[in-house]
């Protein structure tokens, strides 16, 4: 009798002990388990470059240029969605030049002239206004018997170099480079040099002041610009190569000791 009464105390201390062992306690899950806000998470690109001052939101929003047009495959080319808010870029009066002030002083302290006109300012009342961009595209008839597209010099700081179709290590081994899907007259005239060794057309670009003079020779003509802007922007930022309305060049090359987070930007418009 003893040893059934002790048996069925065994079965019941069994039993009572699996009851306490299906017991468990349920955590609340962390917070942003579905991904962290976008809005205010840190962009990184693939370099490792910091890019939280670039600006995605709609203010930098372009519409797409039409399908099979000059500018259908360009980057950052199309109509600005909030036009009051994007491209700084606007048509250019006719003879009208205007002064710098304290708003459009180049960042690199380049010195002031009276007859340089800045592209964004209409030299009447200040506004800002936009028109539609102009493009020349490469086209064989473009082209020198010697397979370059044209000349460029930069006097004040003793450059004269031929300009070849794009920017390729090739390319730039000979000259300087025309990005490729870039004006090659009218509009933003785009190109890149090095900025050391053998053919280091653009080493010294940095060093241009507000005034300084660039002349482009094309089978077009021969045209001359006046620096307004020099600065050292992203490597990633491309929005410098866009079309515009305004006859303008533009010249990029690598920052010395930074070339995988920088490049020079010099900007300059046409005077005739």
């Amino acid at each position: 009798m003893i040893k059934k009464i002790l048996t069925a105390l065994a079965l019941v201390s069994v039993l009572a002990s699996n009851a306490f062992a299906a017991e468990y306690t349920v955590e609340s899950s962390s917070p942003f388990v579905m991904g962290e806000p976008t809005s205010i998470a840190v962009t990184v690109e693939d370099d490792g470059f910091n890019e939280t001052m670039v600006d995605r939101s709609k203010n930098s929003a372009l519409i797409p240029p039409a399908f099979g047009s000059k500018t259908a495959d360009l980057r950052g080319s199309g109509e600005p969605l909030t036009p009051n808010l994007a491209s700084p870029y606007i048509e250019k009066p006719d003879s009208v030049l205007v002064t710098y002030s304290s708003a459009t002083v180049p960042p690199l302290g380049s010195s002031f002239s009276t007859d340089v006109y800045i592209p964004g300012i209409d030299g009447t009342s200040g506004g800002l206004y936009y028109g539609n961009e102009i493009f020349t595209p490469v086209t064989e008839d473009m082209y020198y018997p010697a397979g370059y597209l044209g000349k460029i010099e930069i006097p004040v700081i003793g450059v004269t170099a031929r300009i070849y179709e794009g920017t390729t290590n090739d390319m730039l081994a000979k000259g300087a480079g025309h990005f490729v899907d870039t004006s090659i007259w009218n509009g933003n005239v785009c190109i890149a040099a090095h900025n050391r060794g053998t053919n280091a057309y653009f080493g010294d670009i940095h060093t241009l002041k507000s005034g300084d003079e660039i002349i482009l020779t094309t089978k077009r003509g021969t045209r001359t610009y006046r620096v307004f802007n020099v600065e050292k922007i992203s490597v990633n930022d491309t929005s410098n190569l866009q079309a515009t309305r305004d006859n303008i060049i533009t010249l990029i090359t690598c920052v010395r000791g930074q070339a995988d987070y920088y490049r020079w930007c010099v900007q300059a418009s046409a005077i005739n």
